[in-house]
């Protein structure tokens, strides 16, 4: 018993070091984590253009919302076309979402439902794409859009940004359709179910939790690009937010914030989709 009891102590101890050390590490993660958010309410709530952070203060003597105001009315330089260029990034986000939602349910469905030994080379097949680095397919995907006429669309950095959704996410729906048994297929089939039917009352009604990481996941990709849409999109009324925002970088006297309001007006779809699949999200990964 006090031998047990003596052994027992160094193990409490080790374990209680283990639980600081990884609380420890937690907050520090976190803190470093909520540093830039944290740093662009500061710049935004500053009166004086967003100098008193760079100033090493960590809250502005006078905080003032006149910066969210200037971004939502359009009156800061460079936000003059703000809400023009917010509809852009949302048109873009969304029918990335949607195209990349669709895609890869239907090439999971298929793939899914497949009897070949082709089918796992066919299904990992799209994720050569993330072999290259995304710039060096910018020249490539800039050819074809000018070859497809859609050279200065909206599409052409949809397409390109659907493409590089959906390999990854055809492997998430993959790998979350093996829990779906395939005898609801085959009952349905007995009863006369279609191919169209099985995919639209039996799978898409049991892949919603991965459907809706999918959707976050296409969304965030195109909502972070910058490079595809200063590449593909050349005139002022297809510009987007991100666009918009780097011009921050050209100018020694720009008004910071104004820029970071308009950023954090920016953040807001993405936290409002996963927000509204929240339950969908956690479902599937707790």
């Amino acid at each position: 018993m006090t031998a047990s009891a003596a052994f027992a102590q160094p193990r409490r101890r080790r374990r209680l070091f283990v639980e600081a050390g990884s609380a420890l590490l937690g907050l520090v993660l976190f803190v470093w984590s909520l540093t830039p958010i944290y740093n662009m309410f500061l710049i935004a709530l500053d009166p004086e253009e967003g100098e008193i952070e760079f100033d090493g203060n960590i809250w502005p003597p006078n905080p003032s919302l006149d910066a969210f105001w200037d971004a939502l009315s359009q009156e800061a330089r460079y936000l003059e076309a703000f809400w023009l260029q917010f509809g852009n990034s949302l048109y873009i986000g969304l029918a990335t979402m949607l195209l990349t939602v669709v895609v890869a349910s239907l090439a999971s469905f298929a793939l899914g439902r497949l009897r070949s030994r082709l089918t796992p080379l066919l299904a990992n097949a799209g994720l050569a794409v993330y072999l290259l680095p995304a710039s060096c397919l910018i020249i490539p995907l800039y050819r074809i859009a000018h070859g497809y006429g859609l050279a200065d669309t909206k599409w052409a950095v949809i397409g390109a940004q659907v493409a590089f959704a959906a390999p990854f996410a055809v492997v998430i729906l993959q790998h979350y359709a093996r829990l779906v048994p395939t005898e609801l297929d085959e009952a349905a089939r007995l009863d006369g179910a279609s191919a169209g039917q099985l995919y639209r009352h039996i799978y898409l009604p049991l892949m919603m939790p991965a459907l809706a990481l999918v959707a976050a996941f296409a969304l965030v990709v195109a909502w972070n690009d910058y490079v595809y849409q200063f590449v593909l999109l050349t005139s002022w009324r297809n510009t987007t937010v991100s666009i918009m925002q780097a011009q921050l970088f050209t100018d020694t006297d720009a008004e910071w914030n104004a820029m970071m309001a308009a950023a954090i007006v920016y953040a807001l779809p993405p936290l409002a989709l996963f927000v509204a699949l929240q339950r969908y999200v956690t479902r599937l990964t707790g």
